[in-house]
């Protein structure tokens, strides 16, 4: 009987890494007729008009009673103008992302857009908070994690201390029957997770090592998450995502062929030891 070799991938998804034809990767592709007509994105700014580079003040801002009391406000440059919607993209994101210790995660994550020209993304933070979320969770259906274990423990050759090969699949179909980490649980919409990640585009699960001795196994486990920090046009057609300011001046800035700020890719890591015994009760 052959034994599985490690390091060995386990689970890709169907989407892939480093997808950069996906929808939502795309930048400076629509014009302002566009992005009005199609989208409904006439009100862009408390600030700044994104269509005639000028600046937004109480005699230019239609909610204002001092609406058309005056001309139009003072005219600005490109450049400048897209600071200050960046600027507003970050105030903003304070909405979303109200306490813990990735509260901040969101802000640098639009600082990078803003500076970055598509760049990865990496941070020890997300990172620390996907390791959290497969440790954390210990739901017997859903977790990845716990599938696995069980899988080790039924499938395992215990006389011969090792994993068959011919049972690789089964590795696989644990990871299928369970849920992928992501950000969507209720307290990531407040905890800066649910904004900066949210859904995740592409997962793979490799096992680094295992080792078997005494009736006992030790498996290593790396995860690699891959999201995309981009909108595409079903995300800005929805209206719980156009209904926010913040997600039309992120749509403007990415997709308007006058600003063309390019999305990127965010890169998640984790590892995690998963442990059990032969004669282990079920929990």
């Amino acid at each position: 009987m052959a034994a599985l070799q490690f390091p060995c991938t386990i689970f890709t998804t169907q989407n892939r890494m480093d997808d950069y034809g996906a929808k939502d990767m795309r930048c400076g592709d629509l014009t302002e007729a566009q992005l009005k007509t199609h989208f409904y994105l006439l009100d862009v700014s408390t600030r700044a008009n994104p269509y005639t580079l000028t600046r937004i003040t109480p005699f230019t801002q239609p909610q204002s009673m001092f609406y058309g009391s005056r001309e139009e406000g003072e005219k600005m440059t490109r450049q400048q103008c897209a600071s200050i919607l960046f600027d507003e993209f970050r105030q903003l994101s304070r909405l979303f992302s109200i306490y813990g210790p990735y509260r901040h995660l969101i802000e640098q994550m639009i600082t990078h857009m803003q500076n970055g020209n598509g760049s990865p993304f990496r941070s020890m933070y997300l990172d620390r908070a996907l390791k959290e979320h497969i440790l954390n969770d210990r739901s017997e259906k859903n977790s990845t994690r716990i599938l696995l274990e069980k899988t080790f423990k039924e499938k395992i050759d215990w006389s011969n201390n090792v994993y068959p090969a011919e049972n690789k699949v089964l590795l696989r179909d644990a990871i299928l029957d369970g849920k992928l980490p992501k950000f969507d649980r209720f307290q990531d919409n407040f905890n800066g997770m649910g904004i900066t990640v949210h859904d995740t585009w592409a997962t793979h699960i490799t096992i680094k090592s295992l080792q078997i001795d005494n009736d006992r196994y030790r498996a290593v486990v790396h995860y690699k998450v891959q999201d995309h920090f981009g909108l595409d046009v079903d995300d800005i057609s929805k209206f719980k995502f156009n209904q926010f300011r913040f997600f039309r001046i992120w749509f403007v800035l990415q997709r308007y062929n006058q600003f063309g700020f390019r999305p990127f890719m965010t890169n998640i890591e984790a590892t995690v030891e998963i442990t059990g015994g032969r004669n282990e009760n079920k929990k």
